[in-house]
């Protein structure tokens, strides 16, 4: 997708101009993935002509392969950001009708030859709610994975500017039989999956015993091999607490809080999140390491200006590990 941002934290109404930058859900991840040694691949549809080649070109400075991604079509999904500060929150608008993804058909990949081979598909909630016919090549796409033997992720990330909660229990529902690992936050599963935890999170509370029951329900009604959960303490737009929680079918574990302040972009830390949770769990011995990575990765990315998490798996590790100190690198 194309980023429209306004300068700082100016709003749309007073601005002149915007930033420009790309991204986007999976195309985040993607990112994080490359920048952490993997070989990442991100499959979609983007228009031949300049402005889709620029974002073709966004993905490839950072080592993402672009081999599947279909050209054709008119436009590029666009979304405008608009930067809060204290307690004024961000907001977002949508431009994505007509875009090359929306009006894509299955018949514009060969998902059996896009999964031979794989380790891993992710994909989000966003897609689906874009069109039924990004649904219909994200079911397609499942299909295929399961058929090579993939592991699946998912990050529920519901978007109430896209679609309701019914449309999106509608299509979401069904496609949890091809999903292994589940990631989201307490709203995300309770409008995309109807299952909402015991736990005031506007109050603060967000103590792992309020998540055991609906994750365990939630791995009984899909067979999910992991369940994870991203907590959120938002203090203000530019102050938030940060930890998450797994759960494997055997035991739970919550990650350590991070306390960030100040927030400089926090668009795309679910995403950095996804990222970091599919490289802990491709190489690390537990689902407790591999989620401190993400946490940590989540973490920085709230530091860093624009969709992509530009950091290392070294610099990841080391916050992981305790160094939050911020002090000058010589």
């Amino acid at each position: 997708m194309l980023r429209l941002s306004t300068p700082g934290q100016s709003r749309f109404v007073q601005t002149g101009t915007f930033d420009v930058n790309y991204g986007g859900g999976e195309a985040n991840v993607a990112v994080s993935c490359a920048n952490y040694g993997h070989e990442a691949y991100f499959v979609s549809k983007l228009p031949k002509h300049e402005i889709g080649q620029a974002a073709v070109n966004a993905l490839r400075r950072y080592g993402v392969r672009t081999d599947y991604i279909a050209r054709g079509g008119n436009r590029v999904g666009i979304y405008y950001l608009e930067t809060g500060a204290s307690m004024r929150p961000s907001k977002v608008i949508y431009d994505r009708a007509g875009s090359s993804i929306a009006e894509a058909s299955p018949e514009d990949f060969d998902f059996d030859a896009i999964m031979e081979g794989a380790d891993w598909f992710h994909w989000s909630g966003i897609t689906p709610a874009i069109s039924d016919a990004s649904a219909e090549c994200l079911r397609q796409a499942c299909i295929a994975a399961k058929k090579h033997g993939v592991t699946v992720s998912c990050d529920l990330n519901f978007r109430k500017k896209l679609w309701t909660s019914e449309k999106a229990q509608s299509i979401m529902k069904p496609l949890m039989q091809y999903v292994d690992v589940c990631i989201g936050n307490e709203e995300d599963a309770e409008l995309c999956l109807g299952f909402k935890p015991d736990a005031d999170v506007e109050g603060g509370s967000t103590d792992a015993e309020g998540y055991k029951g609906i994750f365990k329900g939630m791995m009984e009604a899909f067979g999910f091999k992991y369940v994870i959960s991203t907590l959120r303490e938002s203090i203000s737009a530019t102050h938030n607490g940060w930890k998450a929680m797994i759960y494997d079918g055997k035991e739970f574990y919550v990650s350590k809080h991070y306390d960030i302040d100040p927030i400089i972009d926090r668009v795309g830390g679910g995403d950095s999140f996804s990222g970091g949770i599919i490289h802990g769990l491709l190489t690390m011995p537990t689902q407790g390491e591999a989620l401190e990575f993400a946490v940590a990765a989540s973490a920085l990315k709230h530091t860093i200006p624009g969709d992509f998490n530009m950091v290392s798996a070294e610099e990841v590790a080391a916050l992981a590990g305790g160094s939050a100190n911020g002090r000058v690198q010589r």
